[in-house]
């Protein structure tokens, strides 16, 4: 077996999507998660509430707040 690195992930029961947290977060949890499900949508959520409700975003409005916020326009 390959020696393979390790991604943090953690998935919602057998079918559920890869949740993702930023590797800018905090250690007590204090962050949003991100899963990609598909290539249309980003879904996101609470990381300290992972069975609580979970936004839905198309990827392209996702990538566009993400821009808007890396140059400083909100």
């Amino acid at each position: 077996m390959k020696n393979q690195a390790h991604v943090p992930a953690t998935t919602a029961p057998s079918a559920g999507p890869a949740w993702r947290k930023s590797s800018h977060s905090l250690s007590e949890g204090a962050c949003v998660e991100i899963a990609r499900p598909d290539g249309g949508h980003v879904l996101l959520r609470d990381s300290k509430i992972t069975h609580g409700p979970v936004i839905t975003v198309r990827a392209g409005a996702a990538a566009r707040f993400t821009d808007a916020l890396l140059r400083g326009r909100l």
